[in-house]
């Protein structure tokens, strides 16, 4: 284990930095328990002379808790479901996912 793999370990064991979550895929229904980081990030988006400033959810997961997540599939954070859209990106070190979520 790398020291980057066990200062995430740390981070996202953290209560305060990390949720409980469950992921389910979209193809085979498979269910896993999976810790996140969530992010509101405000996005901006142009379209012509405007700038439209929207909402956004995403979450930072670990590739050992999961490591082939798809678009379409399912996270479920408390009472609130997200559809994963887009593409997931890993980090540098190839440790973490970004993933854009949706409201389902």
């Amino acid at each position: 284990m790398s020291v980057f793999e066990a200062a995430l370990g740390r981070i996202f064991g953290n209560p305060s930095m990390a949720v409980a979550a469950v992921w389910i895929s979209a193809t085979t229904s498979e269910e896993r328990p999976i810790r996140v980081i969530r992010r509101a990030p405000d996005r901006i988006t142009e379209f012509g002379a405007g700038r439209y400033v929207s909402d956004s959810t995403m979450v930072d997961v670990r590739l050992s808790d999961l490591p082939e997540p798809r678009p379409g599939d399912l996270l479920v954070i408390g009472a609130d479901s997200f559809v994963l859209q887009g593409e997931p990106v890993r980090d540098r070190e190839r440790l973490v996912w970004t993933l854009d979520l949706r409201p389902s």
